[in-house]
């Protein structure tokens, strides 16, 4: 799949389900979530992450922090709290437009991207989360130029922390209800019809080897500082936690 045609799946699940298709708790479908409560689940992840930051002994300029892949706005708004600057990116016209709506002290910058390429210039980033989001990026490719531009736009002593997947079983990569639910938008089935009436999504699920992801960092002038297990991405699914520097 095309990161186009992502890109229009994610404006399907901004509007139909935004928190769900961010955070897919199962009895939290349809619109379940309470914003109170969804919002709480980033402000208590991103409180373990800098906790765990600490822990490694690393110290991060507080200035200026890159959220990619922001949704709505989930840990974006959390890192707020603990950097003069924020931005957001994601694919999602629909999701950026909710995540500024619900943003009403203006605190935080959110920007769509739809490219393989972020829109910003060298070194401009102390610190780049990404969490839950490059396991749902269409292609390997896309997924090694994301890695390589977290590093270009990360100023020298700066930080970057992203989860993703080192491997996915065969049966994972199926995903027959994702393949279904594009089959049928293409001939022009509603996506509300698809996710309402018959419980399918188009969200994919992907991964890139370990070896890679050190590799990419290292060729773009990063470090590796720690890599660790993160079982997000669901059961049965080998992914990791990076936390890695620029010297």
């Amino acid at each position: 799949m095309s990161l186009a045609r992502s890109r229009r799946h994610w404006e399907d699940m901004g509007a139909l389900d935004p928190c769900w298709a961010i955070l897919s708790e199962p009895d939290k479908r349809d619109g379940r979530w309470q914003l109170d409560e969804f919002f709480a689940t980033g402000e208590a992840e991103v409180s373990q992450l800098m906790h765990e930051v600490q822990q490694l002994g690393f110290f991060v300029p507080r200035g200026h922090a890159l959220d990619f892949g922001c949704g709505v706005g989930r840990l974006t708004r959390a890192l707020g709290h603990y950097f003069d600057r924020v931005t957001g990116i994601d694919i999602s016209h629909s999701m950026v437009s909710r995540a500024s709506s619900l943003d009403t002290g203006g605190e935080c910058t959110f920007v769509v991207n739809g490219s393989a390429k972020l829109p910003f210039r060298s070194q401009v980033f102390d610190f780049v989360l990404s969490a839950i989001v490059l396991q749902h990026v269409p292609e390997q490719k896309v997924i090694r130029s994301y890695i390589a531009e977290f590093a270009r736009v990360l100023k020298p002593t700066g930080l970057i922390v992203m989860q993703l997947p080192s491997y996915v079983p065969w049966r994972r990569r199926l995903e027959a209800r994702r393949r279904l639910y594009t089959w049928l938008r293409l001939i022009g089935i509603s996506e509300a019809i698809l996710y309402h009436r018959f419980r399918l999504h188009p969200i994919l699920m992907n991964y890139l080897p370990e070896s890679e992801v050190y590799a990419i960092l290292e060729q773009n002038q990063c470090r590796v500082l720690m890599s660790v297990p993160d079982h997000r991405a669901g059961p049965h699914i080998s992914s990791r936690t990076y936390y890695a520097t620029k010297d």
